[in-house]
């Protein structure tokens, strides 16, 4: 059979076939094909190019849904073309739900999953669900916690135990500066000179104490007093120290002469002291040592895992505690019995500024003048320590006695009126403390941590007068010094408490800058044995 149509236009059809051929007349008329019109074309396929990438990417994000939520791929696209808003939302409750229910149990790794690719393989191998996701996710999480709290204590520790050793450097220059005392005349003259032996008594002087075993500290503290001073010849510096440094630090000041100050030397050895006052510092000592050692013996493990608690056993457990140069400032008044006011210095500080005014000051009747530890110079707004940093305030003799919340004054730059402090007894009071201290240690309740500072303030109770805070500025041998750049220039004392010293070498390049510029570089022993600065 064959079809013959007309090109111009249906008028007849004729069909054929190997039989016959007839012919059919049109009934009527076809129209003329439509032809699809440009205008109707372009709008079409722009409209599809913007729609087509959009679909794409949900299709896309349904699938990637579906591998967690949907049996079936298909199952899931067909339900989130209709619903997707309903399903992230279902999502979300589910692993808000999730990590509530985590959060409230108890859970440890114990399979040892040590990374998140690790656990995202295991979940996508297993096929496991957002709860067990959840769950895994936050037992990984402990476990990294606790090993960063783990690696946190013990770099604590190492870095206090660093503060604990001697520097090979400063240990060089003690066995150098004692053999030149012994070949070195020089080395061996009289401190001070005869000429100004007269001014060690005179109480028209400036007068400051220094008790310390370490010679390099002790001539930065010279040094940048005098430097900074405004009368530089009216100071006179009384350092004592302990007998196994008393060569190398009469041989530092004997070939390293002040010039306009005055300097004396002394040893503990050098003191004739009644045998009524050798009983009271040798008791004095072995309560301390007592103190030390059962609050050792009873330190446990989790006694570490708080941060500020850490730094306070590690500090309360450093050897500074038990030195005899630090317990014997209780003792200054029968350590210079011809001096009425002085200035105290430790030897871990720097000073900025003229200090003169401190002995022009009026304590109104006060033993000690020092800085008390707070931001408005007040006891009640402390920047961090308290009296209960220091006591026990378990124990209920210190409880009834004391406030807890009380700022601490600073130990390190104070004036003393020796005079107040005779009369007040304060020292007699502090052995009586340091008995009754005793008694509790017996009954397994010390009345204070191990340190210096806390028997001193409960002597000094009630007899501190309050310096501006310019004049002391702490803290610089902590791992943070919160200090702003503008207090440290104006402060005419800064002082490195803290295990990190500035002769050490875990001490701050930040800060180690205003102790470094006052070492005597050009000696040939600082050279040769490596001291910094």
């Amino acid at each position: 059979m064959k079809f013959y149509i007309s090109t111009s236009g249906i008028k007849r059809v004729t069909i054929s076939s190997s039989a016959a051929g007839k012919e059919f007349p049109a009934t009527a008329t076809a129209p003329a094909t439509r032809r699809i019109s440009s205008r109707t074309f372009l709008p079409v396929v722009l409209v599809l190019g913007i729609l087509l990438p959009f679909l794409f990417v949900r299709i896309a994000f349904l699938v990637l849904e579906s591998a967690a939520n949907c049996s079936s791929t298909l199952d899931c696209i067909g339900w989130g073309l209709l619903g997707g808003s309903d399903s992230s939302l279902k999502l979300r409750d589910e692993l808000t739900r999730a990590l509530l229910e985590a959060k409230e149990g108890n859970v440890y790794n114990e399979e040892g999953i040590e990374s998140f690719d690790e656990l995202v393989r295991e979940m996508t191998s297993k096929r496991q669900d957002i709860k067990t996701f959840a769950f895994k996710t936050k037992a990984m999480l402990s476990r990294m916690e606790r090993k960063v709290q783990t690696a946190r204590q013990r770099e604590s520790i190492y870095w206090h135990l660093a503060s604990h050793g001697v520097p090979k450097s400063l240990h060089c220059l003690c066995l150098k500066l004692a053999e030149e005392y012994a070949v070195n005349a020089m080395a061996r003259s009289r401190l001070p000179a005869p000429e100004y032996v007269s001014r060690l008594s005179d109480p028209s002087f400036h007068h400051l104490v220094l008790l310390t075993d370490n010679v390099i500290a002790a001539s930065v503290v010279v040094s940048s007093t005098v430097q900074n001073s405004a009368n530089p010849e009216k100071l006179v510096f009384h350092i004592v120290t302990d007998k196994k440094t008393y060569t190398p630090m009469h041989a530092w000041f004997a070939t390293n002469p002040i010039k306009s100050a005055v300097v004396e030397l002394k040893g503990l050895h050098h003191y004739d002291w009644p045998q009524e006052v050798n009983v009271r510092v040798k008791e004095m000592l072995e309560i301390h040592h007592l103190i030390w050692r059962h609050y050792y013996n009873n330190l446990k493990e989790e006694d570490f895992e708080e941060e500020r608690q850490n730094k306070r056993y590690l500090e309360a457990l450093s050897p500074s505690c038990l030195s005899l140069m630090n317990h014997l400032r209780i003792y200054i008044p029968e350590l210079f019995p011809n001096l009425n006011k002085i200035v105290f210095l430790d030897d871990d500080v720097v000073v900025q500024q003229d200090i003169s005014p401190l002995w022009e000051l009026d304590l109104n009747g006060k033993v000690i003048g020092a800085v008390v530890d707070s931001q408005c110079g007040d006891h009640d707004c402390c920047r961090e320590r308290k009296y209960k940093d220091y006591l026990n305030f378990s124990n209920p003799i210190i409880s009834s006695n004391f406030d807890a919340d009380l700022c601490v004054w600073l130990y390190g730059m104070n004036v003393f009126d020796l005079e107040a402090w005779r009369r007040s007894n304060i020292t007699a009071t502090y052995h009586q403390w340091l008995k009754v201290n005793f008694q509790s240690l017996e009954n397994g309740l010390a009345l204070w941590y191990p340190g210096v500072f806390p028997p001193a303030l409960i002597a000094f109770e009630g007899h501190v007068h309050s310096l501006d805070p310019s004049f002391h500025v702490d803290g610089l041998g902590y791992r943070t010094p919160e200090v702003s750049e503008e207090l440290l220039e104006a402060a005419a004392v800064v002082h490195f408490s803290g295990p990190a010293k500035p002769w050490l070498e875990i001490g701050f390049p930040e800060v180690r800058g205003l102790w470094n510029k006052h070492v005597n570089a050009t000696n040939k022993f600082v050279r040769k044995c490596g001291v910094m600065g």
